[in-house]
C-alpha cells in the first residue's frame, strides 16, 4: 500500500456472535485469548490438543475471524475476558 491510502479495518464480530457458540467453544476462546497454548487448554479441559484445535477452528469459521488477534478482540467485546 502507498502512504496515505486507506488501510482496511479487519472484521471483528460483535459480542452477539457469542450466542452462536457452544459452551465448550466459549471456554476454548477464553483460554486461548488469555494466552493458554492449545496443549495447556487441552489439559485443563481434559481433551486432546487436536480436539481443542478443532473447537478453535469451528469458532473461527462460525464468527468469521481469521487470526488469534481478531479472536482475542472478539473475546474482549463478548465479555469473555477483561482487557
Amino acid at each position: 500500500m502507498m502512504r496515505g491510502e486507506n488501510v482496511p479495518i479487519p472484521f471483528v464480530p460483535t459480542a452477539a456472535a457469542a450466542e452462536q457458540l457452544s459452551k465448550t467453544e466459549l471456554i476454548v476462546v477464553s483460554l486461548v485469548a488469555e494466552g493458554y497454548s492449545l496443549k495447556e487448554a487441552a489439559s485443563l479441559l481434559h481433551r486432546s490438543r487436536r480436539t481443542v484445535d478443532k473447537h478453535l477452528g469451528n469458532v473461527s469459521r462460525t464468527i468469521g475471524t481469521r487470526n488469534r488477534a481478531a479472536l482475542c478482540r472478539f473475546a474482549i467485546r463478548a465479555g469473555l475476558i477483561e482487557a
